[in-house]
């Protein structure tokens, strides 16, 4: 594991711990990463759990739908949606979530965080 941390990919947690369908919040080095996974496509995503409306640590929390056909993830709070892909807020065009490669290694899941936080 210390040769892909010293690449920028950190583990976050185990396969295991994700909940389908649904976001979990890890720590990875000192940021605030929420993983959201969608079975289907085994498709995953890493955003930043820092709600910029808000302050709060809470996007984790949000629910994930569809919207003019981009994946979303709703702030649990004012209920502004962004798109898991980019990061972008629909509704406020100026806000924006930090997002980071993430993926599979075997049963543990691993964030790119370059040099942020790792």
């Amino acid at each position: 594991m210390a040769n892909r941390q010293e690449q920028g990919w950190s583990a976050a947690c185990g396969r295991a711990d994700l909940v389908a369908n649904s976001g979990v919040v890890a720590l990875v080095g000192d940021v605030q990463v929420a993983l959201f996974y969608l079975p289907e496509g085994e498709q995953l995503f890493a955003v930043e759990n820092r709600d910029p409306l808000s302050g709060a640590n809470v996007i984790g929390r949000g629910i994930i739908g569809s919207l003019g056909g981009a994946l979303v993830v709703a702030a649990p709070l004012y209920k502004q949606h962004f798109r898991l892909q980019d990061g972008t807020c629909l509704e406020y065009p100026e806000q924006a979530l930090t997002v980071w490669p993430v993926r599979f290694s075997g049963e543990v899941v691993e964030v790119y965080l370059g040099g942020w936080g790792a």
